[in-house]
C-alpha cells in the first residue's frame, strides 16, 4: 500500500512537472528585447511574416481579449507572455500570463487594490504604464507608487512586494523598473518627490535611495513650486553603462540628468537641461552618450564619456545639442552609428549619432506612443490607431516599404519571439506568424 502511494504520488508530481510552463529561453526579457536596444535578433527576423492584417486574419495565428487598460510593453520567456494591466480607475491592478503558443489566458493576477487612487489628470496615461522585467526564475512588476513586486514565473506566485515606496505621480506612473546583478532599480519623479532607489531584487529589502539634487527653479514668491510641482515630473527608464572602469546608472529626470554609482546610489555628475517629463531611457555609442530631455520643447544631446566626468559636465561635456523635433514618448533605436527617433506627431527622422547631424525627416500618419523596434534593416513603428509602418533603416533617405494594420488601439510597443511577432492592442492581444 505505501509503495503504491508512493508511485501514485511521484507520478502526480511528474505530471505536475510537465504541466508547468517552461521559464527559459528568455525570449523579450524587458521592454527593449534582448540586447536592450530594440533590435530583433536576426534568426527571429528571418521567420516573421511580410505581410499580415487584422482585419482580414491574415497571418493572425490568434487574438486573446482582455480587460482593463495598460501601456505596458510584454515580456517573454519560455511558454508565457507577462504584462500588467489594471482598471481605468485605478482602483484594482493585474498581471496577465498568457500562453504564447495559444493564447490561452493562464494567469490574471489581481496584484494591488487601491481604495483612492489618484486621478490621472490627463487622456494619455493609465494605471498600468511601467513595463515589467523577466528573468528565468523571477517576474518583477512595478505600478509606481501604488506597488512592486517580484512573482515566480514558474507559479505566478508573489516572492514580494512593497507598497511603501511612494510618490504623486500626478499624471500616473510611468518609470519602468531595471535589474542590475542583484539589485532592482525604481525611479520616482513625482511632484512632491523625486529619487532613485535600489531594492535587493531577492527579498525586496531598500539597499540606497537618492533623492535629485535638482535645481528646479520653479518656486513662486512663496516658496513653493509653481503648478503644484508639474514640472518636476519624469517617467524614465534608466540604464547601466560601464563609464571609466564604474558601473554607472545613467538616469533623466526633469531638468537634469545624472550619473549615479550603481552600487552605492552616490550621485557623480550631472547635465542640466531645460526639460520635464522625461521617458525615453539613455543609449552609447562609442564614447558618447545620447540623452533625451523630455517632452516640454525636448532636446537630444551627445554627452562626452571621459575621466573627467564629475560633478556639473552641462557645458564641459556637450558634443552636441539637437533642439527640434525630438521624440518624446517612443524610445529611439540606434542602429550602427544611426540614431532613428519618431515623435509623438509622427515627424521620423534619421541623425548621426556622432554628430547630431540630421540625415533626413519625413511624415507617418497618426500619433506615436509606442517604440520601434528593428528588424534588419528595416523598422517597425505602429502608432496608436493601430497602423504599423515598415520603413527601410536606412542613413541616406526615407522609404516606406509596407503598412500593416490592426482595427484597434496601439500604445504598448511590439515584441518578437521565435519568429512571430507579439502586439498588445488596447483589447487584445495579438500572436502575428506565419501558418
Amino acid at each position: 500500500m505505501s509503495l503504491r502511494i508512493t508511485l501514485t504520488a511521484v507520478f502526480a508530481l511528474a505530471l505536475n512537472a510537465a504541466a508547468q510552463p517552461a521559464t527559459k529561453p528568455l525570449f523579450w526579457p524587458v521592454k527593449a528585447g534582448p540586447t536592450r536596444d530594440g533590435i530583433v535578433p536576426a534568426a527571429d527576423v528571418a521567420k516573421l511574416p511580410h505581410e499580415w492584417d487584422g482585419v482580414s486574419g491574415k497571418n493572425i495565428a490568434w487574438r486573446t481579449p482582455l480587460e482593463g487598460s495598460g501601456h505596458s510593453t510584454p515580456v517573454i520567456g519560455g511558454d508565457v507572455i507577462w504584462f500588467t494591466a489594471a482598471t481605468t480607475d485605478g482602483k484594482q491592478m493585474y498581471v496577465y500570463g498568457i500562453d504564447r503558443h495559444s493564447g490561452k489566458i493562464l494567469h490574471h493576477i489581481l496584484q494591488f487594490e487601491n481604495a483612492t487612487p489618484e486621478e490621472l489628470g490627463n487622456p494619455l496615461n493609465n494605471y498600468a504604464a511601467p513595463s515589467p522585467v523577466l528573468e528565468e526564475d523571477a517576474l518583477y512588476v512595478h505600478f509606481g507608487t501604488y506597488g512592486t513586486a517580484r512573482l515566480d514565473p514558474a507559479t505566478g506566485k508573489t516572492v514580494w512586494q512593497r507598497r511603501d515606496i511612494n510618490a504623486r505621480h500626478f499624471r500616473g506612473p510611468g518609470s519602468s523598473p531595471i535589474v542590475y546583478g542583484d539589485l532592482l532599480v525604481l525611479t520616482f519623479d513625482g511632484i512632491d518627490k523625486q529619487f532613485v532607489t535600489a531594492l535587493n531584487k531577492k527579498t525586496g529589502e531598500t539597499l540606497w535611495t537618492t533623492p535629485r539634487s535638482t535645481n528646479y527653479g520653479d518656486l513662486d514668491k512663496e516658496g513653493k513650486p509653481t503648478r503644484d510641482g508639474d514640472m518636476r515630473k519624469a517617467y524614465h527608464t534608466p540604464t547601466v553603462f560601464e563609464l571609466n572602469g564604474s558601473e554607472v546608472l545613467v538616469s533623466i529626470g526633469s531638468r537634469a540628468a545624472f550619473g549615479y554609482d550603481v552600487k552605492t546610489g552616490k550621485e557623480l555628475w550631472t547635465v542640466r537641461h531645460g526639460g520635464f517629463n522625461a521617458a525615453i531611457p539613455p543609449v552609447r555609442l562609442g564614447d558618447l552618450l545620447i540623452l533625451n530631455t523630455g517632452s516640454e520643447r525636448a532636446h537630444t544631446v551627445g554627452i562626452r564619456i571621459d575621466a573627467k566626468m564629475s560633478g556639473d559636465i552641462t557645458e564641459s561635456h556637450t558634443v552636441w545639442d539637437k533642439d527640434k523635433r525630438n521624440a518624446s514618448e517612443a524610445c529611439p533605436v540606434l542602429i550602427g552609428s544611426t540614431y532613428y527617433q519618431i515623435t509623438r506627431g509622427g515627424i521620423l527622422s534619421a541623425i548621426d549619432a556622432k554628430t547630431g547631424k540630421d540625415l533626413w525627416e519625413d511624415r507617418l500618419q497618426g500619433r506615436f506612443l509606442p517604440s520601434p523596434i528593428a528588424l534588419g534593416d528595416k523598422l517597425l513603428i505602429c502608432n496608436d490607431p493601430g497602423q504599423c509602418y515598415l520603413v527601410r533603416a536606412s542613413p541616406e533617405k526615407f522609404e516606406l516599404l509596407a503598412t500593416h494594420a490592426l482595427p484597434e488601439l496601439i500604445t504598448s510597443s511590439p515584441v518578437v519571439a521565435d519568429g512571430a511577432l507579439f502586439i498588445r492592442s488596447a483589447g487584445a492581444l495579438y500572436k502575428i506568424a506565419k501558418p
